[in-house]
């Protein structure tokens, strides 16, 4: 399907796609694995849960109000949802992520956004725990597709400008210049700034990739 055929509705199906994936691959791990810290800087894979369910269970309305109670800081506001959530247990979490995988609600923003936030965060918790997230194909590559544009808030158009991105399990690239290869669920978390994985990339862009993480 591509980029300039899918509908909203086929977004939403392929983020609950995603996050029935994501339930699954992550209600086996045990208690350690949720102190564990998370490719986003800064928090555990415990943390990116949190964050995750507080996304799928967002509103328009939720956000305006949880940004004005933050001062108005993004940052802020994020961090004191996950302040919030994060105080349940992982098994209430992970309950309320399966009861949201249809939610078709979420902060102000184009859809497809919330898929490239399902995919990355359910890898920033999967890559440090060893666990494997069995991702659609067609998810995966909506989710590159959209992360390859994206510059507000993660920066990922500015960071590959310049550079070629070719996916070594499926037939997905982007851009001319330096190339970077690997599995495409890596190169989307290049794209929006994982510096822990460009160790398992290729290519002369690497390098290049390295310098501007």
């Amino acid at each position: 399907m591509s980029e300039t055929k899918r509908t909203t509705a086929d977004t939403w199906d392929l983020i609950a796609t995603e996050r029935r994936r994501l339930h699954e691959a992550l209600v086996g791990l045990d208690d350690a694995a949720w102190s564990r810290p998370a490719l986003c800087e800064g928090w555990t894979t415990k943390d990116t849960l949190a964050h995750i369910v507080s996304t799928l269970e967002m509103t328009p309305p939720r956000f305006v109000l949880g940004l004005a109670r933050s001062g108005f800081s993004f940052p802020r506001m994020v961090g004191r949802n996950i302040q919030e959530l994060g105080a349940e247990p992982v098994a209430s979490l992970l309950a309320r992520l399966e009861r949201g995988i249809h939610a078709r609600t979420g902060p102000p923003g184009p859809t497809a956004s919330w898929l490239v936030e399902t995919v990355a965060h359910g890898e920033d918790i999967a890559h440090p725990t060893g666990t494997t997230i069995a991702h659609d194909e067609r998810a995966l590559r909506a989710a590159a597709d959209t992360a390859s544009g994206m510059q507000p808030l993660v920066g990922a158009q500015k960071r590959i400008a310049g550079l070629r991105l070719r996916a070594t399990d499926t037939d997905w690239s982007v851009g001319d210049g330096p190339e970077v290869s690997g599995p495409l669920r890596l190169l989307v978390l290049a794209m929006v700034g994982r510096p822990p994985v460009l160790d398992e990339l290729a290519g002369d862009g690497v390098a290049v990739l390295r310098e501007r993480s």
